[in-house]
């Protein structure tokens, strides 16, 4: 083929594609029209959705239950699932954490929960020899108080009295144990549907925990973005750290007294064991309530056990106030213990045991906002209202502050 037909057909290609229409250019996305609205307006839409809201919590209470629960098992995993991603991806920690989570419940209903209803049928049928042992063990006592004048009433009144209130009271509440425990075995297919619930939302709480706290960062002002992401992950730093200390605290506290228990001879080991993990909830005043059946139970067995039983809750009670909380849970509340506990009774006596159950992680979301809030609360100098804001709140004195001059 010579040169010039080449260069014809070339130019002839060249021409034909040129005179193609051109493929339509995809064109941006029509910026949306702003709807303009006062102040007003949207604090009122606002305060429209809390009360929506409510009343669906009112109408339907499991929807706060499965939100909660949901929540807080999210917040829980995010323990291990913070520690096994500087190892592996965190797709593959995620489901990691569900499975181990999901064994130890396995485990838990397979051996555990049999053994426990076990036992508390058990502690139900022997609950009137129980009272009579520990009924002769305190006459022996008051025989010997009464033998060296330090009692005046006869031991006979007082335990006449004090045995029939005892005995109908224990025998009641181990019925409703019972009972209770048959119910929630019997009840496993509609809680079943919950706990669905709970894990559904805990999954994409922590599979999409990024687009949450963007979502939570775009809500604030440009100039606040920055804080607010550090508010975020403080705020779920600080409760992860709560949750999963707490968890390992209780299960050491569990075992360890069943353990201990075992080895003392006292009935029902396993029982007690699992009745002190439930009150180690309860700051401070739960080492103190899971002692009581503990004690009551190895006074039937004889003095010397009690007091061994005894002393054991009280050794407890030191592990876990001055090492294992201390060193597990680190700074996630950061609260003084008197401000812990008069949190606890205030909460004790206006909720019941769900404020106190909610009290700690309360307290340790107050701490975290007390902090952040601190920081950055400026107060302007009355006096001239165009200047800047003073460099500290007056009420929050720094170490590096000198002290003025009188």
């Amino acid at each position: 083929m010579k040169e010039g037909e080449v260069k014809g057909k070339v130019g002839s290609l060249l021409k034909a594609l040129s005179s193609r229409k051109p493929r339509a250019v995809q064109e941006p996305a029509p910026q949306p029209t702003p709807i303009l609205i006062s102040a007003r307006t949207r604090l009122v839409l606002a305060f429209s959705v809390v009360v929506v809201l409510a009343i669906v919590v009112w109408v339907a209470p499991s929807v706060a239950t499965v939100a909660l629960g949901g929540t807080t098992l999210a917040l829980l995993l995010s323990f291990p699932v913070r520690i096994m991603s500087d190892y592996i991806p965190r797709w593959l920690a995620i489901p990691v954490s569900f499975l181990l989570l999901l064994a130890l419940a396995a485990l838990a209903f397979l051996l555990l929960i049999p053994a426990l209803v076990s036992q508390l049928t058990a502690l139900t049928s022997t609950v009137p020899f129980l009272i009579q042992n520990v009924e002769s063990t305190l006459r022996e006592l008051l025989d010997l108080l009464r033998e060296r004048g330090l009692l005046q009433d006869r031991p006979q009144d007082l335990l006449s009295n004090l045995s029939g209130v005892v005995l109908e009271r224990a025998q009641s509440l181990a019925q409703g144990l019972v009972s209770s425990a048959l119910g929630i075995i019997s009840g496993v297919a509609s809680a079943a549907i919950q706990l669905f619930g709970v894990a559904f939302v805990a999954i994409y709480l922590l599979v999409d925990s990024e687009r949450f706290r963007g979502f939570f960062v775009s809500m604030t002002p440009a100039g606040y973005r920055e804080d607010a992401d550090r508010l975020w992950h403080q705020l779920g730093t600080s409760l992860s750290r709560y949750l999963g200390g707490l968890s390992i605290i209780l299960a050491i506290q569990g075992a360890i007294s069943a353990a201990a228990l075992w080895a003392l001879d006292v009935p029902y080991p396993l029982l007690l064991g699992a009745w002190v993990s439930l009150t180690a909830i309860i700051p401070y005043l739960g080492a103190f309530l899971g002692a009581i059946p503990a004690i009551l139970l190895a006074l039937a067995v004889s003095p010397t056990t009690a007091v061994l039983t005894a002393l054991l809750f009280l050794a407890i009670q030191q592990l876990e106030g001055n090492l294992l909380t201390p060193y597990i849970q680190g700074q996630s509340v950061r609260v003084h213990p008197i401000v812990v506990l008069l949190a606890v009774l205030f909460a004790a006596e206006a909720a019941g045991i769900l404020g106190v159950i909610f009290t700690v992680p309360t307290l340790a979301v107050l701490r975290v906002l007390f902090d952040f809030f601190s920081d950055r609360l400026q107060v302007r100098p009355a006096s001239d209202p165009g200047a800047p804001p003073t460099d500290a709140a007056p009420w929050r004195i720094h170490p590096s502050r000198k002290k003025p001059p009188d």
